[in-house]
């Protein structure tokens, strides 16, 4: 079928057209409800009202959803997400929701509705623990980027994926102009609070910051290292107590190992600081610092015994190096690993705070001196994560980086 915009008024008959899907939902009356609240797409929920079946429909229009038919954007984006999806669910089943129809022509995707779970941004908000995160976040982390890796891919099969995935150019682009350039200039699109305006003209004026900061965006744009998810922070996540969904991956692409791991780190760190002025409980800052640990020591542990079972790959041979030199190796390409995480998340942080977007956890907090202050806290964590970066070899050091800022030394 060539691409048309699928309106709640026509949704309903083309999807019930698809065999897999009306076989799924029953028969029954079906609703049909927009829920997106995203920036870039369109988002309904399907439910038999009889059965309360329900299914998730997501569909790219070529334009910026949020900002209208004036601001083009390409639907190719959706392409993206539904390999990535795919990919992903070979790998993790248990960890991405089940795609039931993907249509890349008509840039759109119907796949499980996840009703029994939130987005972790939300619970992490009203200080919910989720046991299993950590476990399984880190699971998925060294799954999808070792198995994507040329310490696994024959050289033509990863040459063949990043065929399938770099042309993805419009949302690498956003990246690298939101991430690693606007946020930390003047620019009509940044948002800066009225109150750090000072902060803000210093920050912009701080040219060794800025180099490592063109250092980071430079591997970003030139590494490529395994299939990334792009935006891997606590809004493209939706879990419960028992269970974790990685969402949203329409910026997939093949990127630098450390890209997605920092960008999930940056966001358990706003969600430590926003907890100095929400809750102030000091547990659950603990609590979410240890989990930073348990994901780096967990993604690691895992990575590395992939690594061993697959002792053949691109870049290695079996016997061409001793033991002990591997070893080393092995420890050196893991300390590399962390320390470009660190820088990630460094400017994962510090372009939330003066750019255009910004994260609930410290933006939505209402008393304006508190958020004043979180947003220092923020800066004063990712300026200190960026200009240290090469020094930061261990996630007991970050950790310790983390609790030890001080906002007096922005």
């Amino acid at each position: 079928m060539s691409y048309k915009i699928l309106t709640i008024d026509i949704l309903k008959a083309y999807i019930l057209e698809i065999d897999t899907i009306h076989s799924y939902l029953e028969d029954g009356e079906i609703k049909v409800e927009e829920i997106g609240d995203g920036n870039l797409n369109f988002v309904y929920i399907v439910t038999n009202i009889d059965t309360q079946k329900s299914l998730i429909v997501k569909q790219a229009v070529p334009y910026l959803r949020i900002a209208g038919e004036g601001f083009p954007l390409s639907r190719e984006r959706m392409s993206y997400e539904i390999r990535a999806l795919q990919f992903y669910g070979e790998l993790v089943p248990n960890l991405v929701p089940k795609i039931y129809h993907a249509d890349e022509e008509m840039s759109l995707i119907i796949m499980e509705n996840l009703s029994e779970h939130i987005i972790m941004r939300k619970g992490l908000i009203e200080t919910v623990k989720y046991p299993k995160f950590a476990e399984d976040i880190s699971t998925f982390l060294a799954q999808t980027l070792f198995y994507s890796s040329s310490l696994y891919l024959e050289s033509s099969k990863k040459r063949q994926l990043i065929d399938r995935f770099n042309s993805n150019v419009e949302l690498c682009k956003l990246t690298e102009d939101f991430v690693f350039t606007l946020a930390f200039m003047d620019d009509e699109t940044n948002e800066i609070n009225p109150q750090l305006k000072e902060e803000a003209k210093a920050l912009f004026d701080e040219n060794e910051f800025k180099k490592n900061l063109l250092q980071l965006k430079y591997i970003f744009m030139t590494q490529s290292d395994a299939l990334l998810h792009g935006d891997l922070h606590t809004g493209s996540i939706m879990l419960n107590q028992k269970e974790t969904y990685v969402i949203d991956p329409e910026f997939a692409f093949v990127g630098a190992f450390g890209f997605d791991i920092g960008a999930l780190i940056a966001n358990m760190i706003n969600a430590y600081i926003s907890h100095f002025y929400r809750s102030e409980d000091a547990e659950y800052q603990a609590w979410v610092l240890e989990s930073i640990r348990e994901i780096w020591n967990g993604f690691e542990r895992k990575f590395l015994a992939l690594w061993s079972e697959h002792p053949n790959s691109a870049l290695l041979k079996e016997g061409f190096i001793a033991p002990k030199e591997l070893d080393e190796f092995k420890a050196t390409f893991m300390t590399n690993i962390f320390q470009q995480t660190v820088g990630f998340a460094g400017a994962k942080i510090a372009r939330r705070v003066f750019g255009i977007a910004g994260v609930e956890d410290i933006r939505g907090i209402e008393d304006k001196e508190k958020r004043k202050e979180a947003e220092l806290m923020a800066l004063s964590i990712g300026k200190d994560l960026i200009l240290n970066y090469k020094h930061i070899n261990t996630v007991d050091e970050l950790i310790e980086n983390i609790r030890m800022t001080d906002v007096r030394k922005i």
